[in-house]
């Protein structure tokens, strides 16, 4: 079934910008998965064009002065996410069928590994940007719940918001390749997912110049 978006967000084709010095983006976990750990790259030509684009975006980004920020929520995601491809990768591997625990607690090797890759992929996001520091209180809880009932989000990118929208940068601009952000009212999306770029222009939320 087509997957329809109701754009609330503006939305920026990252082929067609170009960075400004003021700006602060909040990257998204997926693309940080991208620049920061090689097996979370598929072989598919047209994706790994794809993930160039984000790359190069970062570059200019970087040369013009912008600000790129991470919420240590991410951190929980990512680890998330590498240890699930490493658990993959080793049951291809090996013939086995691990889950999750089995594959956390019955392998000292694989376990020592997915921590390094963590770890690894975790310095070279501080290595890149500037961290926008939350506290998860009640306060941060209710206003996500609130989102929840209205943004077709999920738990991590609820409380990514949060984080973002305490940083005092002005308008939230995140860079993603994530379609559910492109629902959030009052941010800007910076992407090169195709589909996010079609329902944009035909909903009237593709900006083409700022």
């Amino acid at each position: 079934m087509p997957i329809r978006l109701t754009i609330q967000a503006e939305v920026i084709d990252i082929c067609n910008d170009v960075p400004r010095q003021d700006d602060i983006f909040l990257v998204d976990t997926n693309v940080w998965l991208w620049q920061t750990y090689n097996s979370s790259i598929p072989s598919d030509p047209r994706v790994r064009a794809k993930i160039s684009t984000y790359t190069s975006y970062l570059k200019k980004a970087r040369v013009a002065g912008a600000t790129l920020a991470y919420s240590g929520l991410i951190l929980a995601e990512l680890a998330h996410v590498i240890e699930k491809t490493e658990r993959e990768i080793y049951n291809k591997r090996t013939g086995n069928s691990l889950n999750a625990k089995e594959y956390r607690h019955n392998n000292l090797a694989e376990r020592a590994n997915v921590v390094a890759e963590v770890e690894s992929a975790w310095k070279q996001v501080e290595g890149l940007a500037v961290t926008v520091d939350l506290t998860v209180n009640e306060k941060i809880t209710n206003a996500s719940l609130a989102r929840f009932k209205t943004q077709a989000l999920d738990g991590y990118d609820l409380l990514i918001l949060e984080a973002i929208g305490l940083a005092g940068a002005g308008q939230i601009k995140v860079i993603t390749d994530d379609m559910d952000y492109a629902v959030v009212p009052g941010i800007q999306v910076f992407t090169n997912n195709g589909l996010v770029i079609q329902q944009a222009t035909a909903q009237g939320k593709l900006i083409i110049t700022r």
